[in-house]
């Protein structure tokens, strides 16, 4: 794994933005989205929110998804093989670029056809904990026509990136507003934070 670590770095290094295919596996993706249909069957996710603490507020209009909060409690083998990944690459961070990540949260996203969430920066005003936005595709066969972009805007130009199965995206979570264009078929993800706190 270490030569896709070193990949997503080198790509944040030179754009801001690391984008690498196979982060996640064939079979750990699909194994998670296995996971998020089966707990959407059971309306088990929830409505995300905006905000943090006591500002967190739901607005359909800002953005229309639903999470679960993804935990190594669960004792789910997929849920765990998730995050044995995700120590690897905080390690691997942490040993070639000094980040001090201490931490890590990450939920499933599902949105629905006709969903979206509209421009903004993942690190909230009065928290900073938030160093590095992480978001991992779990979408097969998907093509332009199926929307569901991941817009991020940076000072010069826009960049458009389309939610493929297995794909990661990694960038600061303080730096770079993005949003998720309007999406006309089921897309589901992994988002998360890498965290300093």
């Amino acid at each position: 794994m270490n030569e896709i670590f070193e990949e997503i770095i080198s790509k944040f290094m030179e754009s801001r933005v690391g984008q690498v295919d196979h982060f996640l596996s064939e079979t750990l993706s699909s194994q998670l989205k296995e996971n998020l249909l089966l707990l959407l069957s059971e309306k088990k996710l929830k409505e995300a929110g905006i905000g943090n603490k006591e500002k967190l507020v739901t607005n359909k209009s800002i953005r229309s998804d639903v999470i679960y909060w993804l935990s190594r409690e669960h004792d789910d083998i997929h849920e765990i093989a998730f995050f044995d990944l995700m120590d690897a690459f905080v390690e691997y961070l942490n040993m070639t670029c000094y980040t001090g990540i201490t931490g890590y949260e990450f939920h499933y996203a599902y949105y629905d056809a006709g969903s979206y969430y509209k421009r903004h920066l993942d690190q909230f005003k009065d928290n900073h904990d938030r160093a590095y936005s992480m978001i991992m595709y779990l979408n097969e066969g998907w093509v332009l026509a199926d929307g569901g972009q991941l817009q991020v805007y940076h000072e010069q130009k826009t960049q458009t990136i389309s939610p493929l199965n297995g794909t990661c995206v990694f960038f600061k979570s303080s730096e770079l507003e993005h949003e998720v264009l309007l999406s006309n078929k089921a897309r589901l993800s992994i988002t998360g934070w890498l965290k300093t706190n």
